[in-house]
């Protein structure tokens, strides 16, 4: 795409979701950050139905630490990779409350030297709970990237360098979001849903689905 074209297909999302929000559940910081490292390789619908009982249980870093992987591990069983989510949220607990005064760090070095933290998970929590302007490319904004031609890339990183570097700065947080849900509910792997695609007219996808009834 042009950057042009780029202009009016993120804009095109935006007037169709004037205020798009994570659909993951939480409270604050603390809370947000360990939905975000439960939801590796698990929908947010699955992490949404553990996280509740977990977070009543375990309210802050402290008490999360306390609780331990095995008490954490009781709450997630359900998910994928749940295990090593377990070990992972219980260390990153027990180094918040040791070296940053159980408070979640707003840099991104400090994020990603978390246990579990990568680069994806610290632009999630950047962009929502401290309003930066990061882009944190899953699986679906990949796909948008290389498949609509907004910021084609071989790999995660040249797909978010290119988000940043084309979408207009003052689109680019909430971008974040319009992405991941657009691709998540209309521009879906398999069989994107081109017709009730309302960024359709900006788009460079060749083999746009018609209407079912047309197909």
């Amino acid at each position: 795409m042009s950057r042009e074209q780029v202009g009016h297909f993120v804009r095109a999302l935006a007037q169709a979701n004037p205020a798009p929000e994570t659909e993951l559940l939480y409270t604050d910081s603390f809370s947000l950050l360990v939905a975000v490292v439960m939801s590796a390789q698990t929908t947010d619908a699955a992490v949404n139905k553990v996280t509740p009982g977990l977070f009543r249980a375990a309210p802050t870093p402290a008490a999360m630490a306390a609780l331990g992987a095995e008490g954490i591990g009781k709450y997630i069983r359900t998910i994928g990779l749940w295990q090593a989510k377990a070990k992972n949220v219980a260390a990153l607990a027990a180094q918040l409350v040791e070296k940053h005064d159980s408070q979640v760090p707003e840099d991104r070095e400090a994020l990603e030297a978390l246990p579990g933290v990568g680069r994806k998970t610290a632009n999630v929590v950047l962009n929502v709970a401290f309003g930066q302007s990061t882009m944190a490319v899953d699986t679906h904004i990949f796909r948008i990237g290389n498949r609509t031609g907004l910021a084609p890339g071989k790999n995660v990183r040249e797909v978010e360098d290119g988000l940043i570097r084309r979408i207009p700065p003052e689109l680019l947080r909430d971008a974040h979001h319009w992405l991941i849900l657009h691709g998540r509910y209309v521009c879906k792997a398999r069989r994107p849903e081109c017709w009730r695609c309302t960024a359709n007219t900006w788009c460079n996808y060749k083999d746009k689905e018609a209407l079912p009834h047309q197909m």
